[in-house]
């Protein structure tokens, strides 16, 4: 997919085509008289004016199909990383966390957080077929093939979103629940705030290329707990290793499901701006962490840094559970602003506790 810039190199390289082009056609018109010169440079002016304008359709019409930037060896995304103890509420580690990354594909985790929540509502059930228009049939690949006027239903839609990741599920989701992907977005973003993401900004469902779409590796975290946390029974789809769509069989693209023992989900994303990103919950021998990376250089790069932050931080998280789950208040669910309190609390108490920490380091 191709990265931030690309579009403006195309036309640069265009408009430079178009002036050699005028110069060429100039050449030679020195005998030519000073009226006639004129009369020339009079109708090539509008022809040069028409053929950039043309040049940058072209340009913006190329960009507009789906590519794939080959990146080098060179290629260094911006790299962020966290590890929260989901039992103490406290960060094992952290990198860069509060500095703003494109979310990629980690998007979908919002998107399947507002259709959890309306299944939880029961304004949906996992057999409720959804229409899939023609906006959400045409989105770039990763996608399901979903044929634009037919249906699927919302359980497979969710396989779709959490295996393939597929851009076409993603949409007919937004529009479903907002009619069209734009509202659904906005409502993307107000979910975040009440989870206490104040640094995320959604502008699309999927997680398609977009400047102002913003994430943290703390943000991330935040909602990999509280998705689960909300919708344990739903939250289990993200361990789906296959899913079988019309005869086609889909992996899960995250690959230590299948490889590290204790992970249980829950997403991968990429884009040529974002590099590899990965949100992971592990749970093994009574402990609970979800661990965050973004901008990894490869799928290969990504998994190993996330092996490594899961095997160097697992065995610091506690195997007692020392803040409350924030799941229910008063045995009922509990709501998105108070979840939002509940995090802000923790946070609080990791402060303390490192402050604490260091005072005994110093001597002090």
């Amino acid at each position: 997919m191709c990265g931030l810039g690309c579009k403006g190199g195309a036309v640069k390289i265009r408009a430079s085509a178009g002036s050699v082009r005028i110069r060429i056609a100039l050449m030679g018109l020195g005998q030519i008289s000073p009226l006639h010169w004129l009369r020339v440079v009079g109708l090539l002016v509008p022809l040069a004016v028409v053929s950039a304008g043309w040049d940058q359709t072209v340009a913006r019409a190329r960009n507009d199909s789906p590519k794939r930037v080959i990146h080098g060896p060179n290629y260094r995304p911006p790299y962020a990383a966290i590890v929260v103890d989901d039992k103490s509420g406290l960060v094992l580690h952290e990198v860069s966390a509060d500095e703003p990354r494109h979310p990629a594909s980690l998007t979908k985790i919002m998107t399947l957080y507002l259709l959890f929540e309306q299944l939880d509502g029961g304004k949906f059930k996992l057999d409720t077929p959804l229409q899939i228009s023609p906006r959400a049939a045409v989105q770039n690949p990763t996608k399901l093939g979903l044929k634009a006027n037919q249906t699927i239903t919302v359980e497979d839609a969710i396989r779709g979103l959490v295996t393939k990741s597929a851009n076409d599920a993603a949409v007919v989701v937004a529009e479903a629940i907002a009619g069209s992907e734009e509202e659904f977005a906005k409502l993307m973003t107000l979910k975040a705030r009440a989870l206490g993401m104040a640094s995320t900004t959604y502008v699309n469902a999927s997680g398609l290329p977009a400047q102002e779409q913003i994430t943290t590796a703390r943000d991330q975290a935040v909602l990999g707990r509280a998705i689960q946390h909300r919708f344990p029974g739903y939250y289990r789809y993200f361990a789906t290793p296959s899913f079988h769509y019309k005869g086609v069989e889909m992996h899960n693209h995250n690959a230590l499901l299948r490889q590290v023992k204790g992970v249980d989900g829950i997403k991968t994303g990429y884009t040529e701006a974002s590099g590899y990103n990965l949100v992971s919950s592990v749970r093994r021998d009574e402990k609970h962490i979800v661990a965050v990376v973004l901008g990894g250089t490869s799928n290969a790069a990504r998994d190993a840094r996330m092996r490594q932050l899961i095997e160097d931080h697992i065995s610091q998280a506690s195997t007692q559970r020392t803040v409350a789950i924030g799941r229910e208040v008063n045995g009922q669910p509990s709501a998105d602003g108070q979840w939002a309190l509940y995090l802000a609390s923790q946070v609080l108490r990791d402060r303390m506790a490192r402050l604490y920490g260091n005072l005994n380091s110093n001597g002090q």
